[in-house]
């Protein structure tokens, strides 16, 4: 015959055990994997750049899972190819919330893709992580909740540095711009001019360009009739290869300090050997084939035979940390709430990542992870990315 317990014995027994499951969903729901979102470009130009992001992920998902994963559950990723679209892009963002529901994002190789991401993100509350999009704008959005991180370059900083880099190193004096026409190209340019301001410099002029344009010979005459004697070049692969044989074809032979658009592919196979002439920023590269991130990299893409296999490996690291970085912000909150999440983001510490080892990374003031001294310049040689020599 059953026993049966009071009233009151019961219900304290009932809080007692849904205290111990530490969530409100169901016990079957407890094993059930933690879904992250992916949106990147996945196809197209900068399909590349989706590839590192993707491997990055994979990576630190492997660590996570081979040790438990988070909350006892195993983490997966989910994604969605935005096709450097940000139409495509945020109805990928919705489809990942709403159909998948995912209890993060990362993603936004674009930034005009991930400008588009941000107001929903925020609006449904759930963390979106930046690996790759440079853009101010994306993480200083102005919400009042703001649920976009970054572990990426950001713009601004970036513009102070390749200014400093061709001042330093060139001894110009009066560069001109030639940037993608979008917003990223606004907010570089934005960027360029605070840090011409601060030095009292001039420019040359700035001359936009679009990413089918095949000849920017027009744009570029002109800054040179203007007298620049250094370039700012902001675009992705396809479009800043335009631009350096645009150069070979007149026969301008002018120092080019760039964005790290070029990063994002076979830039060298587009440009011809003039692209080893640019020099442009990266947040991490492979140096040493026996590096422990790099092996497992070979384990798990039996394909990346050397160091030039791996482009870029910017895109590799910041995916990789963002994801650990994502999954002890979980733990930590000890729920796959958005709410939580973010919370917990502002209170993580002693997260090892292959760039470095984060501590405290965020506050509310500044959702950006990496800043200047994280910065490396670096050029193509023979197809592979290395560090420029000092």
């Amino acid at each position: 015959m059953p026993i049966c317990l009071p009233l009151t014995r019961r219900l304290l027994l009932a809080g007692a055990a849904a205290l111990t499951l530490g969530s409100a969903l169901p016990a079957a729901a407890q094993d059930d994997p933690i879904k992250i979102g992916l949106v990147a470009a996945l196809s197209g130009q900068s399909a590349k750049s989706g590839e590192a992001i993707t491997r990055g992920i994979t990576l630190a998902l492997d660590k996570i899972n081979s040790e438990g994963g988070v909350l006892g559950r195993p983490l997966e990723l989910v994604s969605r190819d935005d096709e450097s679209n940000p139409g495509k892009g945020l109805i990928a963002a919705r489809e990942l919330v709403q159909r998948e529901g995912v209890a993060a994002m990362i993603g936004g190789l674009d930034t005009p893709v991930s400008l588009a991401i941000v107001p929903f993100a925020n609006d449904a509350k759930v963390p979106f992580v930046g690996p790759w999009a440079a853009g101010t704008p994306i993480t200083k959005n102005g919400a009042e909740e703001n649920y976009v991180f970054r572990v990426s370059a950001v713009d601004e900083f970036v513009d102070e540095a390749i200014t400093e880099y061709l001042v330093t190193k060139y001894g110009s004096k009066k560069p001109g711009m030639i940037l993608i026409n979008n917003p990223w190209g606004e907010s570089n340019e934005k960027g360029l001019m605070i840090a011409l301001e601060k030095r009292g410099m001039e420019h040359a002029g700035i001359e936009k360009f679009e990413s089918n344009d095949v000849d920017v010979v027009p744009q570029l005459t002109r800054l040179k009739e203007n007298g620049a004697d250094g370039l700012f070049l902001v675009a992705n692969v396809a479009p800043s290869a335009q631009v350096v044989k645009s150069l070979d074809r007149m026969g301008w032979d002018v120092p080019v300090a760039s964005h790290w658009g070029p990063s994002g592919g076979r830039f060298t196979e587009l440009a011809g050997p003039s692209g080893e002439k640019v020099h442009f920023i990266q947040t991490f590269l492979f140096t040493d084939p026996a590096h422990p991130l790099f092996m497992k990299l070979q384990e798990r893409f039996p394909e990346i035979e050397s160091l030039a296999d791996v482009t870029p490996a910017t895109g590799i690291a910041n995916a990789y940390d963002a994801t650990l970085l994502l999954a002890a912000a979980i733990e930590k909150a000890g729920s796959t709430e958005g709410p939580a999440i973010r919370q917990a983001m502002y209170e993580i510490s002693g997260v090892e990542g292959v760039i470095k080892t984060y501590d405290m990374p965020f506050t509310p003031e500044d959702q950006d992870a990496l800043g200047p001294q994280d910065y490396i310049f670096a050029n193509f040689v023979e197809g592979e990315i290395v560090p420029l020599a000092d």
